[in-house]
This record gives C-alpha cells, structure tokens and sequence, in this order.
C-alpha cells in the first residue's frame, strides 16, 4: 500500500498539476487542482474607468494565480548512515547469534515408576474426537 501511494504521488508530481485559483478583484471566487495552466473564470468581467490606471479604457480585474509542483528530472538513490552501538551489537550477537544450550538439564529424568490415574470415562470416546 505505501508503494503504491508513494508511486501516485511520483506521478502527480511528475505530471504538472497545479492549483489554481480565481481571484475577482480582493476575492477567492473559485479554486481547483488542475493539469497544467487552466484558464478559469467566474463568468463576470468587471468594468471599472479606473483599476490600477488612470485611463477610461475597461478594465479586468479578475486574475488566475497558479501553484505548481515542480520537481527535477533525476532522482537520486538517498544514502544514509548507521552508527551502531558497540555494547548493542555484542549484546545482540551473544543473545541471539551465539546462544548456548546451558538452559537445559545434562541428565534426563524418566518417570517409569509413575503411574497415571485411572480414567472416570473414555473422553475420546465420550466426544467422539479421534486423532487421525
């Protein structure tokens, strides 16, 4: 799954989405994630004498800002460092590398004068549970 999520987000950065917005005048009157430059509009074009200028010529005051991903073209093995801790290292060797069987007894203790109690029922007989 984070293969797959990280290989679309290559691809949507590679790809030239940009988000686009729609400003008439002071306001944000429309926003959308967009492949490339895409022309948006409100559907108004306002006419004011005087915009920004001093002429009586008509005036658009509605401007498309665009974001853009940008990324470059070569992608680059990230290398890293490991500094490992020398007590950690001969700690986890000599537990789980080298372990020894010392935990378990040299002499072997049968129980040949034991004898189990008699059964009360036949459980398998009972439950009809019969290993195959």
């Amino acid at each position: 799954m984070i293969s797959i999520l990280l290989s679309l987000l290559m691809l949507a950065s590679s790809s030239g989405i940009a988000y686009a917005k729609h400003y008439c005048g002071d306001y944000e009157m429309l926003s959308e994630i967009t492949l490339g430059e895409k022309d948006l509009s409100c559907g108004m074009v306002m006419e004011i004498p005087a915009c920004d200028q001093e002429e009586e010529n008509e005036h658009n005051c509605c401007d498309n800002q665009y974001t853009k991903v940008d990324t470059d073209d070569t992608f680059n093995k990230s290398s890293f460092e490991v500094n490992l801790n020398q007590d950690f290292v001969l700690a986890f060797v000599s537990v789980f590398v080298l372990r020894s069987v010392d935990n378990f007894p040299s002499e072997n203790h049968f129980f040949i004068d034991y004898i189990p109690p008699p059964l009360d029922r036949d459980f398998q007989v009972l439950y009809e549970s019969f290993l195959i």
